[in-house]
């Protein structure tokens, strides 16, 4: 890499995703980065490139990638590509950005997002920001984002309405503070982008059909990977799905007095919902429920149809992880609780005595029909 330079600002160009697949299928955060990649693309004026790697074949996934808003898909191919190994896709990926140059590089924070992001941002010389939880590049667009979610007097601040940094915030000091990171100095700016936080553009096919693929050249042979893959063995560990589910009921420290009884009653509503059980950052680290129920900014973001929050206060790190849902039903006795700040419907009372009044509301409002 002798002729790349990440110091020489000027020379570098475009918005880029990694869009992982597994075993020749796309995954759900791919969609989510190409959709907000298009955004900060807009912004900057520039292209859209999805960046996919895999082995023969895989060129039939990238076109789906164009109906998210990707202007082209760089497609490497390579039976060394086809499962997953850190030598590989990082050399390829690096060899790539070394001759094309992209300004700005989204890679998933996902198990090999999170491997695979800091080695090249490594090889590259240039900084990582991970975990990602909001991106922006027009600072007008980041002053709004300060003004709703944090406490900063943003109009005492001087600003540099020119500023073409990406701005990459995510959670600190264990969720209690957000930090903004930039990258001045040096290209490509690299963000690993928590799953679930960025929300997917609706499918266009004549944008799809008119996506181009692209195939750059690369070298890659076994002498460059110092480990083999000898075999894929899936665990079948069952991990309840926030992030996919349409109707979620959240439990929080409420449920205090009677710890069984309450997470009863949200499965009970989850049930009859066809949703899923979620928990505030109390309940997980209490124990009384694993840490794949986590909504908050040190768990899940989760967009779902309906949310319901039981005996949930609303502290801003779980806000930030379900404010975006499309109908927030909160149940609390604190009448001042934060979270009915953010509810479009809220319920003062205690939720052993609401939960079964809504439970059998439902039942019945079901065999009305």
């Amino acid at each position: 890499m002798s002729n790349f330079n990440s110091a020489d600002i000027a020379a570098f160009k475009d918005v880029w995703v990694f869009c992982e697949q597994r075993e020749g299928k796309l995954m759900p955060t791919d969609f989510e980065l190409i959709s907000k990649g298009r955004d900060l693309a807009d912004e900057l004026g520039v292209n859209l490139c999805g960046l996919l790697l895999g082995g023969e074949g895989i060129e039939s996934a990238a076109k789906e990638l164009g109906g998210y808003g990707a202007d082209k898909v760089l497609v490497c191919e390579s039976p060394l590509l086809a499962v997953y190994n850190t030598d590989a896709y990082a050399k390829v990926i690096c060899d790539v950005i070394e001759d094309s140059k992209p300004e700005a590089f989204l890679i998933g924070a996902t198990n090999i997002g999170r491997d695979l992001g800091p080695r090249c941002a490594a090889r590259l010389h240039t900084g990582l920001c991970a975990d990602c939880t909001h991106l922006d590049v027009d600072v007008a667009n980041y002053i709004q984002f300060l003004r709703e979610s944090s406490t900063l007097d943003v109009d005492s601040q001087k600003w540099d309405m020119e500023d073409r940094n990406l701005k990459m915030t995510r959670p600190a000091f264990g969720g209690h503070l957000m930090a903004t990171i930039i990258c001045p100095r040096f290209r490509p700016c690299m963000a690993t982008v928590r799953p679930g936080v960025m929300k997917k553009n609706v499918f266009d096919q004549a944008k799809a059909d008119a996506c181009e693929i692209v195939k750059p050249s690369f070298q890659l042979s076994e002498s460059d990977l110092n480990t083999e893959v000898v075999e894929v063995v899936k665990a079948a560990k069952k991990l309840v799905d926030l992030i996919g589910a349409d109707y979620i009921v959240s439990v929080g420290r409420g449920i205090s007095k009677d710890v069984e009884g309450g997470i009863k009653l949200a499965e009970e509503l989850a049930d009859v919902l066809g949703g899923v059980v979620g928990g505030s950052r109390a309940t997980i680290d209490s124990g009384w429920l694993s840490a794949d129920h986590q909504v908050g900014q040190t768990g899940k973001t989760v967009h779902p149809k309906v949310y319901i929050a039981l005996g949930i206060s609303g502290a801003i790190q779980h806000k930030a992880g379900m404010q975006d849902s499309e109908c927030i039903i909160a149940v609390n006795k604190n009448d001042t609780a934060p979270i009915f700040e953010i509810a479009d419907y809220g319920i003062c009372g205690d939720l052993f005595k609401v939960t079964p009044m809504l439970i059998e509301a439902i039942k019945a409002a079901k065999a009305a029909k």
